[in-house]
Formats: structure tokens, sequence, C-alpha cells
């Protein structure tokens, strides 16, 4: 984190107030075991008042070791690497305080603790001066740069003190005198060895350089800053994961049971079954639509350590659960061995609770367990269980080297189990090749353009039964942000439950908060951690339903799959695409449009009326945008401004739940910020630019959408080029159909771009239209600004719009779309069409 230097008067004041800050931080320990006391006094520095509360208010011992490990964690520098640094080194300094000086609180231990060991320790031992120590770093780290200190111990006491200079009164005593500087001065050139007179006169002319008394002092208040400690978002997390239950809490029973239906590879499957009276719990009552709603937290302990800990939300319909049980399923995935389950279990339409704990011996498991005796129970769980793996039966494809791939390529299926037959590889949804012995691979021909392909391995059993299967993204970005439905699968037939099972893929740097589970629309439960599955009872009577999962990032971003169960058999036979268009609707001043409806919407693919699924007006839904940014030759001149719009249109328009990208190019495309919503990596990516070499405009615009590959939702690229393309090893053609492909808004900027150069004012405007942006040209960059806020303005007023398309062909071709307005005198601007 960088630091500016503290006002001087903020300095003096933080100076003089120190000692009593690292009192008064102290926390009331009076009920902590001591092993705790010891770790709250070690961490004084870097704890949070409210982390202090939290800890302080937790009972039990495995859960105190949990919070220390998340805290510790939430701190962790390089979060994917084995190693956390940040607490290697503080629990190094810790020890090394403790040993040099008896404890953590002193200010030689605060100094040490926060800016390391320093490089050179010069005692001062005149006879008549009070016991000092001159320390040096060459870079302190919390300041950066070289600095001298000097400690003294007060009468030979014992409590040394940062000397803090005669500014602030601290006048130093030797002989029983009082004295100023100049007369300490004097005094160590009377009685100091020669080292000890060079170790002082270094500090006072260090005292000198950083601007006299009280520039020495604003640095030392510096030195001492703790650091900035983490969001306390993390606490509230961690305490709504905890199974503390007050004693007031009214109780309502619970019958709880665990089975272990299967196993997955080397794991038991856990099923922890809950029954809940109906009549012990509250009922939610909205528009008729009837529910009971229930949260589940629960731990696992393995010894006295917390193993893992849990969290599940209920909302379970009246009308489709026969019976007078509610039946709650929590599933795990542990190795044999003991356990402690601990699991509280919240109403959320009254304030009744209970808390259950429970010894559990988790076995190895080789065949189904006996049926379960309760009807309702047994309803849920008979068939859905059956899909639970027994054996150790897997395929997994291996993803190739590198980014970008394009012509042949060979894929591998990694098995495991014995009872595979035979491996079919698909692309997209169509059968390639079927392979009856190992190796099980593949040789793909991708083409000459790096498009986003899905590759699937199926794994079948003789009898033609699926075992397993695995997918692939080929030519996906590292950022992806996808959930898909293993279970229930495609094609397959359920009669009275199914188990719904979804993989996640998370960028780079990034973790899922939650998954909720849907069938059709109504939410069934909300899980908060992997494994993400759940047994889901289904409606009687009703043939065709769908199951919908959708993961969520902590700022809100999602992504979703569904899955039709029980479809008929000629929906199994067709792709059906499912059409997102996020539409800009224009008035005739050319001002986004507010305020519309539905029913104002017509939709055509091919000429043929499309009906909308779903529609929303998305002013607050995230944004993924890019900017790609010329920096060839020609834009010497304007470089600057670019530069600087650019920052402003990020400042302006990156709220949290966004993501924003930059990518530079002249010759060659350069990704200079990843997706991201921190302007500090933002404004880096924009510094040091350096406007040379040609312009491979079509190469480079290829080179930003494959990096949106894999991303979901609303997405636009600004392209700021001022030159038509010179080197590029794509054709327009080519960059035209790719762009179609990737669904990115794209809004061309030609900035000074001659007249004469009409075919290139003409290119960028019809891929601007066909992805459903715009096309400004203008003769000066100080009119940037104004094209990026009206930019921001369209991306945040526009409509979400969603159909399942009726197009059943297998045909690859490209299908149009036309958008129509009830009001003639409107725009709306949006894809142009796709290819399925």
């Amino acid at each position: 984190m960088s630091r500016s230097r503290l006002p001087i008067v903020a300095a003096l004041v933080l100076a003089l107030m120190l000692p009593a800050f690292a009192e008064a931080k102290k926390p009331e320990t009076d009920q902590l075991p001591e092993r705790y006391e010891a770790w709250l006094d070690s961490v004084r520095l870097i704890i949070s008042d409210e982390e202090i509360d939290s800890f302080l208010a937790i009972e039990e011992d495995y859960q105190r070791d949990a919070f220390i490990e998340r805290f510790w964690r939430i701190r962790d520098p390089y979060p994917d690497t084995a190693r956390n640094e940040f607490r290697e080194r503080w629990e190094q300094r810790v020890s090394e305080a403790r040993l040099r000086f008896g404890s953590t609180v002193s200010d030689r231990a605060r100094i040490l603790l926060l800016n390391g060991t320093p490089d050179a320790i010069v005692p001062i031992n005149c006879s008549d001066l009070w016991p000092a120590e001159v320390w040096f770093y060459a870079r302190a780290e919390t300041i950066g740069t070289e600095v001298l200190l000097l400690f003294t111990n007060h009468w030979g006491s014992g409590r040394w003190r940062l000397w803090q200079a005669g500014a602030l009164g601290d006048l130093l005593r030797f002989g029983g005198v009082r004295s100023s500087d100049a007369e300490l001065l004097q005094a160590v050139r009377n009685s100091c060895s020669f080292n000890e007179q060079e170790a002082m006169f270094a500090v006072f002319n260090f005292v000198r350089r950083a601007g006299g008394q009280m520039g020495y002092v604003g640095l030392t208040a510096e030195m001492q800053e703790s650091p900035e400690t983490p969001s306390g978002e993390w606490v509230a997390t961690f305490h709504a994961y905890s199974t503390q239950l007050g004693e007031t809490i009214e109780r309502f029973p619970v019958e709880l049971s665990v089975t272990f239906p299967g196993r997955r590879q080397s794991r038991t499957v856990t099923h922890v079954l809950a029954t809940i009276p109906k009549a012990a719990v509250g009922q939610a009552d909205l528009a008729g639509h009837r529910s009971y709603n229930l949260l589940a937290t629960g731990e696992i302990l393995r010894g006295d350590r917390l193993f893992e800990n849990f969290r599940y939300r209920f909302n379970l319909s009246d009308a489709e659960l026969p019976g007078e049980q509610l039946p709650l399923v929590l599933e795990r995935t542990l190795r044999p061995g003991d356990y402690t389950l601990i699991v509280k279990f919240e109403d959320l339409n009254s304030d009744k609770a209970q808390r259950i704990a429970r010894q559990i011996t988790v076995p190895e498991v080789d065949k189904l367990p006996p049926p379960i005796e309760d009807e309702a129970t047994r309803l849920l769980f008979e068939e859905a269980n059956r899909v639970i793996s027994t054996t150790d039966t897997t395929i997994a494809l291996v993803e190739p080297y590198g980014q970008l791939h394009a012509g042949l390529l060979r894929i591998d299926a990694l098995t495991t189990g014995s009872d595979i037959d035979h491996v079919t590889f698909m692309m997209e949804t169509k059968p390639i090749l079927t392979k009856r012995q190992p190796p099980f691979s593949v040789e793909l021909d991708l083409g000459d353009m790096p498009r986003m392909r899905t590759l699937s391995a199926v794994a079948y059993d003789a009898l033609g039964e699926e075992l397993a299967r695995d997918q692939l993204m080929l030519n996906a970005s590292s950022h992806r942000f996808d959930i898909r439905l293993i279970e229930p699968r495609r094609g397959a037939k359920y009669e009275r439950s199914l188990r719904a099972e979804a993989r996640v893929e998370v960028p780079e740097g990034r973790v899922v908060e939650r998954v909720e589970f849907y069938l059709n629309e109504t939410e069934i439960a909300t899980l908060f951690q992997p494994p993400w599955v759940q047994s889901i009872l289904l409606p009687p009577g009703e043939e065709l339903v769908y199951v919908r999962a959708v993961a969520f990032q902590p700022d809100g971003n999602s992504t979703e799959d569904l899955v039709f169960v029980n479809a008929p058999d000629y929906l199994e036979e067709v792709d059906i695409q499912f059409v997102e268009l996020y539409i800009a609707v224009l008035d005739r001043d050319r001002r986004p449009v507010d305020g519309l409806a539905e029913t104002d919407f017509a939709v055509e693919e091919d000429g043929v009326e499309q009906q909308p699924m779903r529609f929303d007006k998305v002013s607050n839904l995230a944004i993924h945008a890019g900017i790609l940014l010329d920096t060839s030759a020609s834009m010497e001149e304007s470089l600057e401004d670019a530069k600087l719009a650019a920052l402003a249109f990020f400042e302006q328009s990156i709220t949290r739940k966004d993501r924003a990208t930059l990518v530079t190019f002249n010759d060659v495309p350069f990704l200079a910020t990843k997706f991201t919503n921190r302007m500090p990596d933002l404004g880096k990516g924009l510094a040091g630019l350096k406007a040379e070499r040609g312009t491979s405009l079509y190469d480079s615009l290829i080179f930003a959408l494959h990096y949106f590959n894999g991303i979901k939702g609303q997405r636009a690229l600004i392209v700021l080029s001022d030159g038509q393309d010179e080197s590029s090893r794509f054709s327009f053609e080519d960059t035209r159909e790719y762009a179609q492909r990737a669904g990115v808004a794209i809004y061309a900027i030609g900035l000074k771009l001659p007249a004469k150069l009409r075919d290139a004012r003409k290119k960028l405007t019809k891929i601007a239209k066909e992805t459903g942006g715009r096309s400004f040209f203008v003769d000066d960059s100080s009119e940037l600004p104004a094209i990026y806020d009206v930019i921001q303005h369209e991306l945040r007023s526009r409509y979400y719009l969603a159909y399942q398309s009726t197009n059943t062909s297998p045909s690859e071709e490209f299908r149009s779309i036309e958008v129509e307005l009830s009001q003639r005198d409107l725009e709306a601007k949006t894809l142009r069409g796709y290819y399925p």
C-alpha cells in the first residue's frame, strides 16, 4: 500500500499518542485461555477492533482456531501458493521481538514488527549519557526510504523510548541536568567513542535532511503506523457459519439421521437427513405462494479441529410436499473416520431455531444403503441416490497447453474404473468419434480461427448406460466464470426425484459466494460451499420441467445453466439455442429511452417471431468493458489525451460489480491490464505508453474479443484508433465473423481518421452496428470524454430480453435477428444475429 506523508500537525499528535494507542488496543482477555491471549498480544498491531470483538465473542476453542486460520488466510498476499508469506514474516518478527525485548509493546518492538530487523544497530554507552541505540534502515518497509532512529533508555531503567527530538519538549536528561539537543551533541563529543559519535551525528544529520525536527517526527510516526486491515466482511461471513445458539432462543423439534448412500473416489457420500414437523415452524404466504424457509448451518469436527463448515438455505413449497414433515437434505463427502457433526437449523419465518451435535463414524461404502422408512424422505432420496457412483469410474479431458488454438489439435481423455466399454467425443452436442479401447483421444480440426468450442467426452458401459462425462472449453479465457449442470442429464428420465449437481469454473483469484438451485423458476435451495449438489423432489403430474443452477460471486456477478427434465425425444435431438439480447433503445436525439415494457418489443429470428422467456431493465447489471487502445506511431500527438480520457471512463463507469480491461496495440496486441475493478491496476496499465510502430487493428480486435471468451452477461469493447489496418494476418471478414460469434458490443472511435479513408470508416461502422454498438469519428482528442460519457450512459440503460430459438435446424449458418419497437420513432440497437 502506498503511503502519503502525514500532515505535520497530525504526525506530531500521532507520535505523542502512539504509546496510548498501544495500550488502548489491548483487549480484555480475562476469560480466554492463555494461548489465545498470547496470540492476541502478538497481532495487536495488525488486528482491527472489529476482529478483536469478533474473536472475544467466540465460545469454543475449535472456532477460535478456525478464526485464527482465517485471519491469516485473508492477509495472504499470494493465496494460490502453499505458503503464507505474511504470516511467516510476522510470526518470525514477533519471536525476534520477544527474544530481544521481552515483549511486543515497546517502541523498539513496534518498529521491528512493522519494519523488520534494521540493517545495523550501534549501541551508545557513554558514561555521561543514558544508554542509547542508533538503528539504521537502508529502506524501511513502511516509508520505503533510508532512515536513522535513536532509542534512549531513561536513567538506564530498561524502558527504551524512541527519541522524538527537542521539538516535542522531550529534552534528554543526563548527569541530572536538563539539556537541549545542542548540549547533547556536545556531551557526545566529550564522552563517547568515535563510532558512537559517528552514529549520533548521523542521526542529527538525518533529522536535518528530513526537514528538521518536525519532519523527523512525521517520519517516525509513519513508521509506527499499523498497516491497513482487510475489509470486515470476512468477519461477518465467519460468524454467519457459526453454530452458536443463544439459550433464550425458542427451539423446534428436529429428527436427524445420517446415511452413506455411495462414494466418490476415496470419499464417502454423507447424507444428513433432517425432518421437521410443519406445524413447528412458520410459513410465508406471498401472493398466494406458501412456503417454508429454513437455514441450516453446520460444522464438522475431526478431533478438536474444525474440519469444514457448510450452509444451506431451503425454500420448500407447501403444495409440493405431502405429509406433515419437512425433509431437508444436506450432503457432504468425507473420508472414512470419526467426526463430530454440529448443525444449527433456523426458521426464517419465526424466531425459532435448533442445534444438534452428534458423533458420527463415516464408513467405507461399496453398496447402497437399505431403503429409507419415512415415506416423504424416501420419495426424495430413493431415485436421487441412484445416480451416486458406487465405483471409482471417472473421465477427465486433459486441457491442451496454451490459450489460442486453431488447426489440428489432439485432446486426451484420462479414465479410471474397469466398467468402461467405450467413450464418445462430442463437439458442441454432435458426436464426432467413438473409441472402444484406450488411449481415449481425439484429433480435432479447429479451423483457421481460434473460436471457442465445447468438447465433451462421455464414458458408457456395455449396455450403453452413461457412467461419467467431462467437458472442456477450448479457447476459453482464464477469467471464465461458468456453471454447468452435471445432473440431471439431458435425455435421462426421472419420476419422483433427482439429484442436481453443478460444476463451477471460477476466474483466477475469485471465489463463489453461493449457488442457487431452481425447479422451473422456484428456488429450491441455496448452497454456500461445495459440493454443489442438491436432491430435488419433482412435482406430480408435470411431465416437462427444468432445473436451473445459478452461481454468484461476492460482487453480484452471476452465471447459470439450465437442463430440461424428461424432455420429449425431439427436444433431445436438437440443440436448443437460448439467445440473450442486451438492447439499447434510442430516441431521435440518440438519447437512451427508459420505461418500456416487454410488450413494446417484438423479436424475429430469420423472419420468424420469437417468444421472450425473460425480460428486464438492466441499469444495475454488472458490465465487463474493455478499451482497445491504438498506440501506433501516428497516435503520438493524441496518446496523452487518449490515456486521460480512458482513465476517466474507468473511474466514472466501473463500479464494484463491474470489471474492465485494457488492451493496447500497434503492430501487435498487448494485454496491459486483466479484468479488474481496481483503479490503481487500470491506471498502471495506462502508464508509460509510447506511440510507435504500425497498426494491426484486425488481429488486435480478435485478440481482445478472445479475452472476453467465457464471460456471460453485458459486455462491451471500445476500440480507439486513428488509422486503418496495415499488417494483420486476419482479414476484415474474418474479424467481422469472429465479432458476430463473440457477442460483444463494439463501440468504434475513429480519431482524426482522414475522410479519404472512407473504407476504414465504413468497416468500423459496420462491425460496430452489427454487434449492437455505435461508431464515432472525431477530429480532436478533447472530444473523447463526451463520447465515453455517451457510451457509459448507453451501457447503463439497456433492456435484457432472452428467448429460446424456434429454429431446431442443425445448420451452423448465421441467424439474423431483428428487434422491432411498438413506437416507430425509437431505434433498438442490439446484435444483428449470431452463429449457433
